[in-house]
């Protein structure tokens, strides 16, 4: 509950008396430190006004006019603070008065407001631009900035118009400090407090980005895949449960088609189609991006697919994330792979192992992966690249010396 209060002062000013020996009476308001003086338009003898009690004496026709009308402002100046209040806005000392004289305000929009108006419109295009998952990531975001606007200001919003380049780099600070976010993901939760100011300078709500020169610290995480033997010895182990057995099966597959796991369990017949080279390709889109990507199915991989044919529209059994995952670090136990497996390093495989090793170039990685743009396969796939020049290179030095 908002326990902020305002302040209602009357005062006058004893030096400034008019012909009849009479000073004006003011109205003092005061919200969050900030004031707003204004005229009431009355007036009292200055022995009359007994500032501690706020009222004028002794009681008489015209001290008793003025009692009542200070009191009426007073009471147009509550209601008008009460009405802001349930309207659930952020609003200014200047806004209590001007509602109190029923003229309309100047919205002066807080960063949490339009957050959560973003929000809202995001969530409309949820399975037609977006997925529930990423309105999911900016929910928590916003939570995260209203998490810092308590810790920082002990308020429930924050007025655009004070907005400055420290906001962003204390609560930088914050996501580091107190909610001890790891760099990739507090880059993330800026990444979509930006998204959100630009909508706010596109809707006239901000003159100009405050981001101004902010640059987010770049996190360089290493690739991991399964190299050429690990992938192999994969290939060639038998298990003897179904469940392990049924998990290695779709994890090389993922190896040799690189599908994130939503698209593998949502993998159907009908994106199973001949291609101009009368060979099987996967037509679909992205789940990450909705990016329509076309995989040529290699012979392993089509292998895996004659497999599992039944009758269902879905190509392979269902099979949570959580169990998946758990039962990969079983078959790396018992392979001997010293990596943490998950479904995810299957798709690494499929653009190092298995295509950049292979001499496919990069732009082609990148079309197969169904990435945005080529430069978010380069940042993360250029150490592989790197790494298989110099191993050639090896191979080079040796040829040489031996002749």
């Amino acid at each position: 509950m908002n326990t902020i209060k305002i302040k209602i002062l009357f005062l006058i000013a004893k030096s400034r008396l008019n012909q009849m020996g009479k000073c004006s009476i003011r109205c003092r308001i005061t919200y969050k430190q900030e004031r707003y003086e204004f005229a009431t338009g009355l007036f009292i003898y200055p022995n009359h006004w007994h500032s501690k009690v706020q009222q004028a004496k002794p009681p008489n026709e015209e001290n008793i006019f003025v009692n009542n009308e200070l009191s009426l402002i007073k009471n147009k100046i509550n209601q008008a603070f009460l009405y802001l209040q349930m309207k659930n806005i952020i609003f200014s000392v200047v806004d209590i008065y001007l509602q109190s004289k029923g003229e309309a305000i100047k919205r002066e929009f807080g960063i949490i407001e339009v957050y959560n108006i973003y929000n809202e419109r995001i969530k409309k295009l949820v399975d037609i631009e977006i997925k529930w998952v990423t309105y999911k990531k900016y929910i928590e975001s916003h939570n995260h900035l209203l998490d810092f606007v308590k810790w920082k200001f002990n308020a429930k919003d924050f007025k655009f118009k004070d907005l400055k380049f420290n906001f962003i780099t204390d609560y930088e600070y914050y996501l580091k400090t107190e909610k001890n976010l790891q760099q990739s993901t507090l880059n993330k939760a800026i990444q979509r407090f930006r998204k959100v100011l630009q909508y706010a300078i596109s809707q006239d709500y901000l003159d100009k980005d405050p981001f101004g020169i902010y640059k987010p610290l770049k996190v360089k995480k290493e690739v991991i895949y399964l190299s050429v033997l690990e992938l192999l010895n994969l290939e060639k182990k038998i298990f003897s449960q179904i469940r392990l057995s049924n998990v290695q099966d779709l994890f090389i597959f993922c190896c040799y088609t690189g599908l994130a796991y939503n698209e593998m369990v949502n993998l159907e017949k009908q994106n199973i189609q001949i291609g101009f080279d009368d060979v099987n390709w996967i037509q679909m889109k992205r789940e990450k991006t909705q990016r329509q990507i076309s995989i040529p199915i290699l012979p392993k991989a089509q292998e895996i697919i004659d497999k599992y044919s039944t009758d269902s529209n879905f190509i392979f059994p269902s099979i949570s994330n959580q169990k998946f995952n758990s039962y990969l670090k079983e078959i790396a136990d018992i392979t001997g792979i010293e990596k943490r497996l998950t479904h995810h390093i299957a798709r690494k495989t499929f653009a190092s192992t298995v295509l950049l090793y292979n001499d496919v170039p990069m732009e082609i990685v990148s079309e197969l992966l169904g990435h945005s743009n080529m430069t978010i396969t380069q940042e993360s796939y250029g150490k592989v690249v790197q790494k298989k020049v110099s191993e050639e290179m090896k191979k080079l030095i040796v040829r040489i010396q031996c002749k």
